[in-house]
C-alpha cells in the first residue's frame, strides 16, 4: 500500500510545483522552442555572418581611412585592434547567441538587470535600418542608370547641369597627361548625383527637405520589398539568399580588381594607397581609427551576430567561424582597397591630377568619384552595373540581418502570439521602416540621412557594447560564460580571450568612448552646417540609446521584492530559466530547469548557486524532502 501511495504521490507533484502554470503550457514552451527554427544548411550561418559584416564600409571607408593614416603602415594597428577588441568581442556575441538561442532581447535572462542594453541595441539598429535601405535605394537608382547605352553622368548639357559643370576628362598627349584646371568647375557625375538624384536644390537645408522624389520614393519601396520577400520565412528564406548575396560581390570585386590594376596609371593609386608612414602610428588618431574601422566593420553591438548565432544548433564551432569571418573581412576590405585605388591612380593619370584630389570616403566615393571613373572605361555601362550589382548585393546582406535582428527579438519576447504569425510581423516592420524612410526620398533627404548616419549608431553603440561585455563577464562572471562556452564547443577559451574580454576590449572601448566625446564635430555635408537643433537631435538621439540602460535597470529592480541591495542581487542573477533552449542540450547545473522537467534536484543546485526567489526555493526543497521520503518507504 505505502508504495502504491508512494508513486501516486510522485506523478502529479512536481510539474505542478516546478511551473507556474499547467503541464500543457509547459509542453507548449518546449515545442515553441523546438520550431524556433534553425538555419538549414551548414553554410548558412557563415555565409550570413560573412554577408553582414562585409559591406558598403568596406568599399568606401577602409580604403580612404588606410590611405589617411599611414598607407601600409595603418596595417599594424588595424591588426592589432582586431586582435585585441574585434576577435574577442566578435565570439562573445555569438557565444551568447548560440548558447541560450534568443535575441537581444530576451537573452537578457542572463542578467535581466542589464536588459536595457537589448532595447539600446534594437533602437540602434532600428534607426540604421531606416537610413541603410535608403543607400540601397540609391544604389538600385544608379544600376538602373546604368543600363542605358551611354551613362547619364558622363556629359554636361543636360537639364540639371550648370555652367560649372566641366568634363573633367584628360586630353593625353605624348607621354602623359595635361593638366586640367580643375578649380571652380564641378565635374557631370558630381552634379547628376547633387542636382538630379538629390535634387538638392530644391531644399534650404534640414528644416525644409521640401517635396518627395517619386523616384527615390518608389526605389525605396522596391528596396524594402526585397528585403521583405528575402526575410519573409525567416533564416530559412535568408539562409539561401545568401549563397549568393554574399559570394557574388567577390567576383565581382575580383573582375573590378584586374580591370583596374590592367588600366594605365594604376601603379600611381595602388602606390598611394599603401605606401607605409610609419610616422603615422606616432599619431593617437591612427589607433583609434583603427579601432573605429574594426569596431564598426564587424557589426559587433548590432544584435545581429547575437540573432543569427541563435539559429545555430548548440554545438556549431563557432570558434572556428569567428577566425574566418574576421580575419575574410580585413582581407576583403585591403582587396577592395586595391580595387578602388587602382581605378582612382587611372583617373589622377588621366587628369593630371594628385590622387588625393580624386580619393574621396563615404557615398562621394560610390556616387561621384567611382561614378566618374567608370565613365572614363570603355564599355563604362557595363562596369558600372558590375559596380553597382556589387554594391546592391553587400548592402542587402547588412539589411537582411538588421530586420532579422529586430523580428527575432520580438518574438523571442512574445514566442506564443507571434512566432507563428513572423512573416506578418516582417511585414508590418518593412511597412513602417518605410514610412519612417519617406523623409529621406525628399529633396534635402540626404541632410536626414548624414544626421542619422552620425549619430544613431555612435557613442551610444560603445555604451551598448561596453556594458555587454562587462555584464557578461563582471556580472554573470567570466568563469561561468567559460563554462558555457564548454558545454557548446567541448572546450573553454583560452587566456587569449579572457584577458581581452576582461581588460583589453573594455578599456579600448572606453578610450574610443572618451575620443569621440572629446573629439566631438559638428555634423555637415559639404559646405552646410547643421542648426543648432539638428545637433541636439542627433546628441538626444545617441543619448536615448544609452539612456534606455538605466531605465531597464530600474525596471528590473521595481519587479524584485527586498530592499534595495536585495533587489539589485535578485536582478543581476540568470534567471530561473537560463541555458540551453532544449532540454537535451542541457547539462550540469541546467539539467531539468526548463518547465516541465521531472526532476526538482538539478533545479535546486542551480538555485543554490545563484539564488533565487525564496517562495520557488522553499517549494523545490519541501518537494526535495518529499521525494526522500518516498523512496525510503518504498525500500
Amino acid at each position: 500500500m505505502k508504495k502504491l501511495q508512494g508513486a501516486h504521490l510522485r506523478k502529479p507533484i512536481t510539474p505542478d510545483l516546478l511551473t507556474p502554470s499547467d503541464q500543457g503550457d509547459a509542453d507548449l514552451d518546449v515545442d515553441l522552442a523546438a520550431d524556433r527554427g534553425t538555419w538549414t544548411g551548414r553554410l548558412d550561418f557563415l555565409l550570413s555572418c560573412i554577408g553582414y559584416c562585409v559591406g558598403l564600409g568596406n568599399v568606401w571607408r577602409f580604403p580612404y581611412r588606410a590611405y589617411t593614416n599611414g598607407g601600409g603602415a595603418f596595417l599594424v594597428p588595424y591588426f592589432l585592434m582586431l586582435a585585441v577588441c574585434g576577435i574577442p568581442l566578435f565570439f562573445l556575441e555569438l557565444s551568447l547567441g548560440q548558447f541560450s538561442s534568443l535575441g537581444p532581447l530576451a537573452v537578457w535572462k542572463i542578467s535581466p538587470l542589464f536588459k536595457g542594453a537589448g532595447a539600446a541595441m534594437l533602437l540602434t539598429v532600428g534607426l540604421v535600418a531606416v537610413y541603410y535601405n535608403m543607400i540601397i535605394a540609391y544604389v538600385l537608382f544608379y544600376l538602373f542608370a546604368s543600363l542605358a547605352r551611354s551613362l547619364p553622368w558622363e556629359h554636361c548639357g543636360n537639364w540639371w547641369n550648370t555652367g560649372l559643370c566641366l568634363e573633367h576628362r584628360g586630353s593625353r598627349g605624348g607621354n602623359g597627361a595635361l593638366a586640367l584646371n580643375l578649380s571652380g568647375t564641378v565635374s557631370p557625375s558630381e552634379e547628376y548625383w547633387s542636382r538630379y538624384v538629390l535634387h538638392i536644390q530644391g531644399s534650404r537645408g534640414i528644416g525644409s527637405p521640401g517635396r518627395i522624389r517619386w523616384n527615390l520614393c518608389l526605389c525605396l519601396l522596391l528596396a524594402w520589398l526585397i528585403v521583405f520577400l528575402c526575410i519573409l520565412k525567416g533564416v530559412k528564406s535568408s539562409g539561401k539568399v545568401v549563397y549568393f548575396t554574399a559570394t557574388f560581390p567577390y567576383l565581382i570585386l575580383l573582375m573590378l580588381l584586374v580591370r583596374g590594376v590592367t588600366l594605365p596609371g594604376a601603379w600611381k593609386g595602388v602606390q598611394f594607397y599603401l605606401m607605409p608612414q610609419f610616422h603615422h602610428l606616432l599619431s593617437s588618431k591612427v589607433w583609434v581609427e583603427a579601432a573605429l574601422q574594426i569596431f564598426y566593420s564587424l557589426g559587433v553591438g548590432f544584435g545581429g551576430l547575437l540573432t543569427f548565432a541563435s539559429y545555430n544548433t548548440f554545438h556549431q564551432n563557432i570558434y572556428r567561424d569567428t577566425f574566418i569571418v574576421t580575419l575574410g573581412n580585413a582581407v576583403t576590405s585591403i582587396l577592395a582597397g586595391f580595387a578602388i585605388f587602382s581605378v582612382l591612380g587611372y583617373m589622377s593619370q588621366e587628369l593630371g591630377v594628385p590622387v588625393d584630389q580624386v580619393a574621396k570616403a563615404g557615398p562621394g566615393l560610390a556616387f561621384v568619384v567611382y561614378p566618374q571613373a567608370m565613365a572614363m572605361l570603355p564599355l563604362a555601362p557595363f562596369w558600372s552595373f558590375l559596380f553597382f550589382f556589387m554594391l546592391l548585393t553587400l548592402g542587402l546582406d547588412s539589411q537582411f540581418a538588421f530586420l532579422e535582428t529586430i523580428v527575432t527579438a520580438v518574438t523571442d519576447e512574445f514566442p506564443h502570439y507571434l512566432r507563428p504569425r513572423k512573416a506578418v510581423l516582417s511585414g508590418l516592420v518593412c511597412v513602417a521602416m518605410y514610412l519612417m524612410g519617406l523623409v529621406l526620398t525628399t529633396d534635402g533627404g540626404v541632410y536626414w540621412l548624414v544626421l542619422l548616419d552620425d549619430y544613431s549608431a555612435g557613442s551610444g553603440l560603445m555604451v551598448v557594447v561596453l556594458t555587454t561585455c562587462l555584464a557578461v563577464t563582471r556580472v554573470y562572471g567570466v568563469q561561468r560564460f567559460c563554462r558555457d562556452v564548454h558545454m557548446m564547443l567541448g572546450f573553454q577559451p583560452g587566456l587569449y580571450f579572457r584577458v581581452c574580454w576582461l581588460f583589453l576590449s573594455p578599456a579600448t572601448l572606453l578610450a574610443l568612448l572618451v575620443y569621440s566625446i572629446v573629439k566631438y564635430q559638428p555634423s555637415q555635408y559639404g559646405s552646410y552646417r547643421f542648426p543648432a537643433w539638428a545637433e541636439l537631435l542627433g546628441v538626444l538621439m545617441g543619448l536615448l540609446s544609452c539612456l534606455l540602460i538605466p531605465a531597464g535597470m530600474l525596471a528590473a529592480v521595481l519587479r524584485e521584492e527586498g530592499s534595495l541591495w536585495e533587489r539589485l542581487q535578485q536582478a543581476s542573477r540568470p534567471a530561473m530559466d537560463w541555458g540551453p533552449s532544449l532540454e537535451e542540450n542541457r547539462t550540469g547545473m541546467y539539467v531539468a530547469t526548463l518547465a516541465g522537467s521531472q526532476s526538482p534536484k538539478p533545479l535546486m543546485v542551480h538555485m543554490r548557486r545563484y539564488g533565487g526567489v525564496t517562495s520557488f526555493e522553499n517549494t523545490a526543497m519541501e518537494v526535495d524532502r518529499e521525494a526522500a521520503e518516498e523512496e525510503e518507504s518504498m525500500m
